[in-house]
């Protein structure tokens, strides 16, 4: 077959796929593809459809090389590189960029072999996990078992101060258990282990290392700059275990606490990808030729925080009062402009299996509200803490306002700065506003945010019977009987602990349209913060 197009030289046969993918590689357009095809006796009608499926198939095969700029939603010098330490966007982000843990969760946050080529138990209690081989930290030297036995160990260290302590007490011992394998024994049964292992701050490091400030470990970029608070930069590293990835040369990062300075910057072309666009910005960006907004809806929430053990939330009345003025349904329409679910003041999204939706709808009632807040005996002005670094949480915090003057409840709204809102304010504030992301299993957000012990406690309810509920679900084979437990422990909450849920956020991201391979991963935003090693530049 004679062609005058050099750039279909490759395209032999008319059913050869690889050939007009090649020939659309050397600059063949759609009409030299078609006409090429009918050259070879293919009818019009179907030539157009292979030359459109071999054009989209092009469009979506990865790209190596280029570099990005991204702007996370978080801006603190107490940004670290310790997996350990880490507690905003900006840490998680940079964590996946720069390390691996033993699995990895996909869309469906089902847990995937990464550092564990594999891994089995045969009672939940004792898990064996086979390393990968070839693997090789960023300074050239080999992953071993030492490095994952130090790594899941200093989690229960109290000198550490790891961020997911109360998760890492249920790890007995791990040890070293043959070559290139590892034993994990647990205090008691938990069949979600590979799925907890799989989370930002379980990441290995390297044996021994207690400065993290040059971010050596196994993962796709190497780091080349890091200031806390400031920005970061990576650059790929040639030698990563996955021998297709990254596609990136490099990734600029930086921290933006200002929602409509991070759109901004985006739209001027500062930047190819931004994280936590405010729904009120999302027309703005699609309506700017070269860029598109990213939806990923998980069980992500902004919850209004009552401490328990002091201040109005120590009166259960009051608790039940402020959960009463929260008008869901508003605030979805008016606050998310519908990119979120409607949530009933427990954690467990509709998207997870053991969500309980035979939990009644706590409904939006003004004289309920009334009734407890009276009963309640609190007077005066009740400071509520809110700050855009919560998402949503002002405008929340203005509409309980609102709803509060309507029977004769004062409540003082305080905006704090987003810099350094959660160092000072989440977990300290009598009233305010927490932002949860998504966890991987309901095991990880009920032990983080609700166990008695925990330091990310936000209410300080404390229950006994939650505690023994949580550890007995962890062992529970029977997925009947666990779901069972989880349902009464999303009812415990509902009704005890001082938490209001409104809604489930969905995270939206802002980017170039340039910048391709964007999947949903319902941790959060920037695809679970893993972005790093799966986004491509288009030519």
């Amino acid at each position: 077959m004679n062609t005058d197009n050099p750039s279909l030289g490759g395209l032999q046969d008319p059913r050869d796929c690889a050939g007009m993918l090649q020939a659309i590689a050397r600059g063949a357009t759609r009409r030299d593809v078609v006409a090429m095809l009918m050259a070879g006796g293919m009818q019009a009608g179907i030539a157009g459809s292979m030359a459109a499926l071999a054009a989209t198939a092009h469009a979506n095969t990865p790209r190596r090389g280029g570099r990005i700029r991204v702007a996370g939603t978080t801006a603190t010098a107490a940004e670290t590189l310790d997996p350990a330490k880490q507690a905003n966007q900006m840490d998680y982000a940079r964590g996946h960029m720069l390390y691996n843990g033993l699995t990895a969760l996909d869309g469906s946050l089902t847990p995937q072999p990464a550092l564990a080529e594999s891994f089995a138990t045969q009672d939940a209690k004792t898990w064996v996990f086979t390393l990968r081989k070839g693997v090789e930290f960023h300074d050239g030297k080999s992953l071993a078992p030492a490095d994952v036995v130090f790594s899941l160990l200093r989690h229960k260290d109290p000198v550490v101060g790891s961020k997911v302590k109360a998760l890492a007490e249920q790890i007995a011992a791990v040890r070293t258990s043959g070559p290139g394998e590892v034993t994990v024994e647990l205090a008691a049964p938990n069949v979600d282990l590979p799925a907890l292992l799989g989370t930002f701050h379980f990441h290995i490091v390297k044996a021994g290392t207690t400065d993290f400030s040059k971010g050596i470990g196994t993962g796709p970029f190497k780091l080349k700059e890091f200031a806390p608070g400031v920005r970061s930069v990576v650059v790929r590293n040639e030698r990563y275990w996955k021998p297709d990835r990254p596609y990136l040369d490099e990734i600029e990062f930086t921290g933006i606490a200002d929602e409509k300075a991070r759109v901004s910057s985006l739209l001027h072309g500062d930047f190819d990808l931004v994280a936590g666009i405010d729904p009120r910005s999302v027309a703005r960006v699609k309506s700017t030729k070269g860029y598109a907004i990213f939806t990923t809806q998980g069980s992500h929430y902004t919850d209004l925080v009552m401490r328990r053990d002091s201040g109005p939330g120590m009166n259960a009345d009051f608790v039940l009062a402020m959960k009463y003025l929260m008008h869901r349904e508003q605030m979805r329409k008016i606050v998310a402009l519908d990119h979120a679910l409607v949530a009933n003041d427990q954690p467990i999204g509709p998207g997870s299996r053991f969500h309980f939706d035979g939990l009644p709808q706590r409904p939006f009632d003004l004289d309920k509200a009334r009734f407890h807040w009276k009963k309640s005996g609190v007077t005066g002005p009740v400071p509520v803490v809110a700050s855009r670094a919560a998402m949503y949480s002002l405008d929340m915090a203005l509409l309980l306002q609102q709803f509060g003057q309507l029977i004769g409840l004062e409540l003082d709204v305080q905006q704090a700065p987003a810099d350094g809102y959660w160092s000072k304010h989440w977990l300290n504030s009598a009233v305010g506003f927490g932002n949860i992301n998504t966890r991987p299993t309901a095991d990880a957000v009920l032990t983080q945010f609700f166990k008695s012990d925990s330091a990310w406690n936000e209410s300080r309810w404390k229950s006994e019977r939650f505690d023994q509920l949580l550890l007995g679900a962890r062992a529970e084979l029977d997925g009947g009987k666990r779901k069972r437990m989880y349902a009464d422990m999303q009812t415990m909450i509902h009704h005890e602990a001082g938490i209001g849920i409104p809604l489930f956020l969905a995270s939206l991201d802002g980017h170039t349209t340039r910048l391709k391979g964007l999947q949903s991963i319902p941790l959060g935003g920037l695809m679970g913060n893993a972005f790093a090693e799966h986004v491509w530049l288009d030519a």
